[in-house]
């Protein structure tokens, strides 16, 4: 199941997104209210799956690979915003 859901994820992360936070139980463990959610949706949807993924499978535990996965994911969010907001310049 990671493996589908990382996949998923980063071919339609919003959507991936909305489906597990109405189908699992993630983003309660992970996010005591509504605002990060809303906020990941909008700005950083990988950065915010992921780090569900890691209070879910690693049990919260930031270790060697939780970390590469987040600045992976961090990278992702912001270089795909970043190249969307370079090429409208053109």
């Amino acid at each position: 199941m990671p493996c589908l859901t990382i996949l998923l994820s980063l071919g339609f992360p919003r959507v991936m997104l909305v489906v597990l936070w109405l189908f699992s139980d993630w983003f309660d463990a992970a996010y005591n209210g509504l605002l990060y959610p809303i906020l990941g949706l909008l700005f950083a949807p990988l950065t915010c799956i992921w780090y569900a993924m890691v209070q879910h499978y690693f049990v919260g535990e930031w270790s060697l690979w939780p970390i590469v996965g987040m600045v992976i994911a961090v990278s992702l969010d912001f270089g795909l915003i970043g190249k969307s907001a370079r090429d409208s310049r053109r």
